[in-house]
C-alpha cells in the first residue's frame, strides 16, 4: 500500500491508536515497537477490540486483509503525518526550548483559538512519536496547528522539524536541561537551535524573546522575525507589572491579570501575546484567553491545603527552572517558608556540582525549613535535612507535622514530589 493510499484510509478513519489497552473504535492501530514490547503481536487484538485496520512491519502478523504490512511502522507513521500536514491548509507553529514549552504551548493555543480553528500537542507528546500523532489531529477545517517539540540530544529537533516542517517557530529559552544528552550548555544551544536552522534555511518566520541575548545573537542577521521586549523599542513592547503572587502584564495600554505565578511565566505569557498579535487576535481576546488559563498537572500550581499555601512545581526540574522557582519564592514575604526540593535528572558529569549550586543558593535565602530529597541532593555539603528516599521524608513529616506554612515543592518528574500533598 502506498503512502497516498494509506492516507485515504486514514481520512476515512482519522483516529490513530498505539495501545491496545485503550483502543478507540474505528481507529487505525499502528504496531509500534519498544524496548520491552512488540506491537506487531497485538495487531489482531487491536482489531478484536474495535480497530478497523492494523499497521504492522512483520509479515507473520499480516494475517488478514485488515492488517496492512509496511517496511517500518514508526517510519510509516512519521511519513503519513508529514504527508497529511501538507494535504491540509493548516499553518504549523513549532516550539521548543529548555523550560516552559508545555505551558507556552497551552497559552498560545488558548489565544489563537479565540480567532482560529486550532489543534495543539496534547500534554507533552512532543517526541518522535508524539509529534506525528499531533500532526495527525489536523482536521480539514484546521487553520493553525501548534506543535511542541522536545529533545534531549543533538539532531533530535532537526529530525522533528523534518516531520512537522513548520511555517513558524519559537524557542522559549536555552537552559541547563538534559545536559547529559546534549553535552553541556553549548550543546543545548546548538541542539535547540536546530529549529532556527530549519526555519532560516526555508525562509520561514521566527518569533523571539528579544530580551534573550542568545536569541538576539542567533537571529541578528535574519529579517523574517517578530519579537517582544520589555525595553528595546525596535520590538513589540510587553511589560511585567507585578508578580506577587500572580503575574500581571501591560500591553498596548491593557492590563492582563494572569493566574500564573513567577516571573518565569511572564515570558510564557509574552510569547502567547506576541504570536496572538502577529495573527491579528484582538487584544481583548488575548486578555480573556490568558486570564482564563489555569495551570494544571503539577506545573506552578498555587494550592491551599490544610492551612498551607503551596506552590506545586513538581512536573519537572533542571538547574535553570530551579533557579527561577527559587528566585520567585525568595520574593514571597509570607512566613514561615518551607522548601522541598527533589533531584534533577539527566545532568551527566555536572550532576553533583549543579545540586551543590542549588543548595548554596538556598542557603542564602531566609527560610524556616528546607528538605532535600534524592540521592544527588543527599551528596551535597549542607546543613539542611537530606533524605535519600521519599519514604524517609514521609516518616519524618508524619512524626513532625509542619505548622501552617508557605511551601515550595520542586523536583524532576521521576521524583513525583506531588506525593508530599498526601502527607501534608
Amino acid at each position: 500500500m502506498t503512502l497516498k493510499e494509506l492516507h485515504k484510509v486514514f481520512l476515512k478513519y482519522p483516529t490513530i491508536s498505539t495501545d491496545t489497552r485503550v483502543i478507540q473504535p474505528n481507529s487505525i492501530f499502528f504496531a509500534l515497537k519498544g524496548e520491552h514490547f512488540n506491537g506487531n503481536t497485538f495487531a489482531q487484538t487491536a482489531l478484536d477490540k474495535g480497530a478497523v485496520y492494523a499497521v504492522v512491519d512483520e509479515a507473520q502478523y499480516a494475517t488478514s486483509e485488515n492488517i496492512i504490512l509496511v517496511e517500518d511502522v514508526l517510519s510509516t507513521l512519521q511519513h503519513l503525518a508529514t504527508y497529511h500536514r501538507h494535504q491540509s491548509k493548516a499553518r504549523v507553529v513549532a516550539l521548543t526550548g529548555s523550560n516552559g514549552k508545555t505551558t507556552t504551548k497551552e497559552l498560545i493555543h488558548a489565544v489563537l483559538k479565540k480567532k482560529y480553528r486550532t489543534v495543539a500537542t496534547k500534554g507533552n507528546l512532543n517526541n518522535h512519536i508524539g509529534v506525528p500523532l499531533s500532526l495527525l489531529t489536523i482536521e480539514e477545517d484546521t487553520e493553525i496547528a501548534i506543535i511542541e517539540m522536545g529533545a534531549n540530544h543533538q539532531k533530535e529537533i532537526e529530525f522533528l522539524t523534518s516531520i512537522a516542517q513548520p511555517d513558524f517557530g519559537y524557542i522559549t529559552n536555552f537552559g541547563k536541561a538534559h545536559l547529559e544528552g546534549f553535552g553541556g550548555v553549548e550543546g543545548v544551544i546548538k541542539g535547540k537551535s536546530e529549529l532556527y536552522d530549519y526555519l532560516i534555511a526555508n525562509d520561514k518566520y521566527i518569533f523571539l524573546n528579544a530580551d534573550d541575548p542568545i536569541q538576539q545573537e542567533k537571529l541578528a542577521g535574519y529579517v523574517k522575525k517578530f519579537g517582544y521586549s520589555t525595553t528595546d523599542q525596535r520590538y513589540f513592547r510587553i511589560l511585567l507589572k507585578t508578580e506577587h503572587p500572580f503575574v500581571s502584564i501591560e500591553v498596548e495600554g491593557t492590563t492582563i491579570n494572569t493566574q500564573l505565578i513567577g516571573a518565569y511565566n511572564f515570558t510564557n505569557c509574552s510569547a502567547a501575546i506576541l504570536i496572538g498579535k502577529y495573527f491579528n487576535v484582538p487584544i481583548e481576546a488575548i486578555k480573556d484567553a490568558i486570564e482564563a488559563y489555569v495551570p494544571s498537572n503539577n506545573r506552578s500550581q498555587l494550592l491551599e491545603q490544610n492551612g498551607h499555601s503551596i506552590i506545586l512545581d513538581a512536573y519537572n526540574a533542571n538547574p535553570t527552572s530551579m533557579a527561577a522557582a527559587l528566585e520567585n519564592f525568595r520574593r514571597i514575604e509570607q512566613s514561615p517558608k518551607v522548601i522541598f526540593l527533589g533531584d534533577m535528572f539527566e545532568l551527566g558529569d555536572t550532576a553533583v556540582e549543579e545540586h551543590q549550586d542549588v543548595a548554596d543558593r538556598v542557603a542564602k535565602m531566609q527560610l524556616d525549613e528546607v528538605f532535600l530529597i534524592g540521592k544527588l541532593f543527599s551528596q551535597t555539603d549542607t546543613q539542611f535535612k537530606k533524605m535519600t528516599a521519599f519514604e524517609d521524608l514521609e516518616s519524618y513529616l508524619t512524626e513532625h507535622p509542619l505548622p501552617k506554612s508557605t511551601i515550595l515543592i520542586k523536583g524532576s518528574r521521576g521524583m513525583a514530589l506531588e506525593r508530599i500533598l498526601d502527607i501534608l
